[in-house]
């Protein structure tokens, strides 16, 4: 979404950090004020219950911004961010200042929020209206659409996530996301591995998703 030049402004403000899979890179409830460019690797922003359960909000993969919300109305952070591989990134700390003297980075911004809240709006529409399965199915697709690599086989997806974690994300049990993903190899919609997820048929996964 950035020209070469408000790259290089950007990378000049900021300086580059790396973090190992498994690393905590923010932390909800903390109060900071800096935001991370991911440049390389995915991760996970998630947020916990009062009961202690994960929700899985988002994967974000190169190119995402992150902690931007703090760094704007100074609240505390709303989600953790946990590295799902290897990752890097450009810490940028006076990001206030940075979109005060880019104004058109301002506008990109607003529209990446307001994209942000059309896509929670839409999981919420999903959690009511679909089953386990067409939630899940509806994750893969995304993951497909964003992550995938075509082969000859169809579109194979490294999937950095757990069972555990996908249920977070798709607001189910571990157990019923099991379910859904045997049914849809049973279907041949899908192939699994370990952290892998082969989708043999997009448009049939994309009906089921609907």
């Amino acid at each position: 979404m950035l020209t070469p030049e408000e790259v290089a402004a950007l990378q000049a403000a900021g300086r580059p950090r790396k973090w190992e899979r498994g690393a905590t890179v923010m932390t909800e409830g903390d109060t900071a004020d800096w935001v991370l460019v991911l440049t390389k690797g995915r991760v996970k922003v998630s947020s916990h219950t009062a009961g202690g359960t994960e929700v899985v909000l988002a994967v974000r993969g190169p190119g995402g911004l992150l902690g931007e919300m703090s760094a704007i109305d100074g609240s505390p952070r709303s989600a953790t961010v946990t590295a799902l591989e290897p990752i890097a990134g450009i810490v940028v700390r006076d990001f206030l200042g940075f979109l005060r003297e880019h104004g058109r980075v301002a506008v990109l911004l607003m529209q990446l929020i307001v994209g942000r809240l059309r896509d929670a709006d839409r999981k919420r529409i999903e959690y009511g209206a679909f089953d386990t399965t067409g939630r899940v199915a509806t994750r893969l697709v995304e993951l497909a659409e964003r992550y995938g690599e075509k082969t000859n086989g169809g579109v194979r997806v490294a999937l950095p996530l757990s069972q555990d974690e996908l249920a977070g994300w798709t607001g189910s049990s571990r157990e019923a996301v099991s379910k859904a993903l045997r049914a849809l190899r049973d279907r041949g919609l899908i192939e699994t591995g370990r952290r892998r997820v082969v989708i043999h048929d997009m448009e049939g996964l994309k009906r089921r998703a609907r």
